[in-house]
């Protein structure tokens, strides 16, 4: 009965115990895009992104801020030349 109380309990603090790595968080997501749209991301947090169970949030992710970037940038050269 010990045993199956000591499994739960490390299951509570690490619940992916296959060895896989667990899935990123948007935040976590976001600012590795952001970082790495900038130049300013660490090699740690790019080996953590690339060992993450899938690519997908992250292409997601950076196509969604890539569109938005060109199109807040057309936007705002369209303003500026409104005013002048």
């Amino acid at each position: 009965m010990t045993d199956t109380s000591e499994r739960d309990d490390a299951r509570k603090h690490d619940p992916d115990r296959s060895g896989r790595p667990s899935r990123p968080g948007v935040l976590k997501i976001m600012q590795s895009i952001l970082a790495g749209a900038f130049g300013v991301q660490s090699d740690k947090r790019r080996q953590e992104d690339f060992a993450s169970q899938s690519p997908w949030p992250y292409i997601i992710a950076g196509v969604l801020f890539t569109v938005s970037f060109v199109v807040g940038l057309i936007l705002i050269v369209q303003v500026v030349l409104a005013g002048q």
